[in-house]
């Protein structure tokens, strides 16, 4: 009777895990067969799901229409750069924060914190104003600066957590062996919280890769992104919503592509863990 009771359990909880999957898929799903619909089959009411005259008129209309390539190269640099940066200054933050606190440590992590609380366009017109004044607007570098300090609070954050789990005795043990600083960040710290890295990389990686307010507001042509190219398909005259959706899909592609390569690569980590 126990034996039969966890089956239908493991069973409910199975149901019950791709019900919610698909729930959460479901957007992302009716965006990309969406885009494989005309306008006027888009808007049908009531909507069409599976059975419609699939094309592929709406990819080669935006493909005519705007430079895909161009946008993709500058949310990679821009999204990769912010992420890189943020993590190369949070590193040493997080360590000073973990191993050599103060009394103000937790105060400083609060204060960081409450920096996301304030709406980004409280700070929209003195950015705006700053970039003016260096020349920074429309640039890639002036986005991977704001980026990565937008993000910056929640990268330490997270870094001073799994740096919080590591045995200082370990350090002290660098030390004793005549580690420099740069050396036990480098060749012991660094390499123990890999996996803590990597989620962080990956978590920033996506926020900045989705970031829509300021690539917006803060360029125009050069250093447009992809939430730029989606958003060109919003005009005026009305929502296409079968090329919006293409945009869509072309613009979320990259980072299903991700995804997929970590889930992946954390099975694979997982599985060895597990055999060895």
């Amino acid at each position: 009777m126990a034996r039969s009771v966890t089956s239908q359990r493991k069973a409910i909880n199975t149901a019950v895990a791709w019900a919610v999957g698909l729930l959460i898929f479901f957007p992302i799903l009716w965006t990309i067969l969406t885009s494989f619909k005309t306008e006027a089959q888009a808007i049908n009411d009531p909507p069409l799901f599976l059975f419609f005259d699939w094309t592929l008129e709406n990819y080669s209309v935006v493909q005519e229409r705007s430079n895909y390539m161009r946008f993709l190269w500058n949310s990679v640099f821009i999204a990769g750069g912010s992420t890189i940066l943020g993590v190369m200054i949070a590193i040493p933050a997080a360590w000073s924060m973990a191993f050599v606190p103060s009394k103000r440590t937790k105060d400083i992590l609060l204060w960081m914190l409450s920096t996301k609380m304030l709406p980004a366009v409280g700070v929209l017109y003195p950015i705006y104003l700053i970039f003016i004044q260096f020349g920074l607007l429309d640039s890639r570098l002036g986005l991977v600066i704001v980026l990565m300090l937008i993000n910056l609070p929640i990268i330490v954050w997270m870094l001073y957590t799994y740096f919080r789990e590591i045995p200082g005795e370990i350090l002290e043990a660098a030390r004793m062996d005549g580690a420099t600083l740069r050396e036990e960040i480098l060749y012991v710290l660094t390499p123990m919280a890999i996996p803590g890295i990597a989620s962080t990389l990956l978590l920033n990686f996506i926020l900045a890769w989705n970031e829509a307010f300021w690539t917006l507001n803060l360029t125009a042509a050069k250093a447009a992104p992809l939430t730029a190219f989606i958003a060109s398909y919003s005009s005026p005259e009305g929502l296409f919503y079968a090329k919006l959706s293409a945009a869509s899909t072309m613009a979320i592609a990259p980072i299903l592509v991700l995804g997929w390569f970590s889930q992946k690569q954390l099975v694979r980590g997982l599985t060895f863990g597990a055999v060895k």
